[in-house]
């Protein structure tokens, strides 16, 4: 796990887990704060439960990060006109105010609200599931994290991303050199890892 400051490009505080927690991202701040860094605002991938546990600051969802979602969805090219629908206004998200959005979101909702109530029953059992499960799952997914998808817009001041890109974009160049020395073992690796982090 690292923790990045966004202005300056600079890890400053990583860790190694075998998964990530909302508890160890709590640890984490935590620790920053106890060296004297001031969190004017958080960006993160959107884990379940972190929303919550940083209520108390600025959180941005990395938009990158809600159309992975998406996509996880709905495919990468969906076939069924809601699916498209609901993937191509995802896609809007870097370009669009908070307002546009959610007038966007609610008329995409209303025009496939009854295809969303839609049932199916096995006919076995007779017990009954959503027949699109995966397309409500991802307009929940909008729904529900729209709050934290324009903080970046709400806080113009504070000059943040609205993606987590920096990071992500180092953890590439890290991957690339673990798999040149993909014949390292763990003690070494993380050796090289704590290198690349600190540089």
């Amino acid at each position: 796990m690292v923790f990045r400051d966004a202005y300056q490009r600079r890890n400053l505080h990583w860790t190694f887990v075998n998964y990530e927690t909302v508890k160890l991202y709590e640890e984490g701040v935590g620790y920053l704060k106890s060296k004297g860094w001031d969190i004017k605002a958080l960006v993160c991938d959107g884990r379940r439960g972190l929303f919550k546990a940083f209520s108390g600051h600025h959180v941005q969802m990395c938009h990158f990060h809600q159309c992975a979602i998406i996509r996880r969805y709905l495919t990468q090219n969906p076939r069924l006109e809601a699916n498209i629908e609901l993937k191509e206004l995802s896609s809007l998200l870097t370009s669009i105010d908070k307002s546009s959005w959610q007038n966007l979101l609610e008329k995409w909702y209303q025009k496939w609200r009854d295809y969303l109530k839609e049932k199916t029953i096995d006919p076995v059992t007779g017990k009954w599931h959503y027949t699109h499960k995966r397309l409500r799952s991802a307009y929940r997914s909008l729904k529900t994290n729209t709050p934290c998808l324009f903080t970046y817009q709400d806080y113009p001041e504070l000059n943040m991303p609205n993606t987590t890109n920096s990071l992500d974009g180092s953890f590439n160049d890290l991957k690339s050199k673990l798999r040149n020395h993909a014949g390292l073992k763990d003690k070494m690796k993380i050796k090289l890892i704590k290198h690349f982090l600190f540089k």
